[in-house]
């Protein structure tokens, strides 16, 4: 006779379990846990989701980790899914505070419906916007990085002679001055019979 299994025993769906290292102090470990984006979603979920009944927090917490994880790794077609829904949700809201706009009796509460709906019919598009740029991302900013970065450099290997000004800077950066050739260079010791002549050596044998 085949034995019955015993029932699963029901666990707390306020529980969440804090795993962490044996010898981690406990008020870190639930610090810790306390932080996580998961957990903190799941919460808010949990608050958000009554009509669900009493929603499994360490269920939602795993469910959240999953699509974390897919998210990650590059995989975001449920954030696809999630912004295509919203906007349909906020486009919805639109309409019904527009609606209530012009049904309504007072300026006041005409006034407040409008902006309102202005508010929602913003998020909205601004749920699109962000929908198409996950679909289509910009890469300009990532080209114009990488030709400033690492593109080729140009290099100008003109003569100098077509280039008078460089020429000039070059001979002004060699000698520390820009040279005159108007002016004699003074003789020196090393070579007198380059002396400048003055009028009163010259030969007066003039038959040579």
């Amino acid at each position: 006779m085949a034995s019955k299994r015993k029932p699963a025993k029901k666990r707390d769906p306020n529980r969440i379990i804090a795993p962490g290292p044996p010898n981690e102090d406990k008020a870190v470990t639930i610090a810790r846990t306390a932080i996580r984006p998961t957990v903190l979603a799941a919460l808010t979920l949990k608050e958000y989701g009554k009509n669900f009944g009493d929603l499994d927090l360490g269920g939602l917490i795993d469910a959240l980790t999953v699509q974390t994880k897919l998210a990650t790794d590059g995989d975001l077609a449920r954030g696809e899914a999630m912004l295509t829904t919203q906007a349909h949700t906020l486009d919805a809201v639109f309409n019904n505070l527009a609606r209530r706009a012009i049904n309504a009796e007072y300026m006041n509460n005409l006034d407040s419906y409008l902006k309102l709906a202005l508010r929602a019919q913003s998020q909205c598009r601004a749920t699109w916007e962000t929908l198409a740029t996950m679909k289509n991302p910009p890469m300009m900013g990532y080209v114009r990085q990488a030709n400033i970065a690492g593109g080729p450099q140009q290099v100008n290997n003109a003569p100098a002679r077509e280039n008078p000004d460089l020429q000039n800077k070059l001979l002004e950066e060699n000698s520390g001055e820009r040279l005159d050739f108007g002016t004699a260079d003074a003789a020196g010791q090393a070579n007198p019979a380059m002396a400048t002549l003055g009028k009163g050596d010259r030969t007066k044998d003039t038959g040579r």
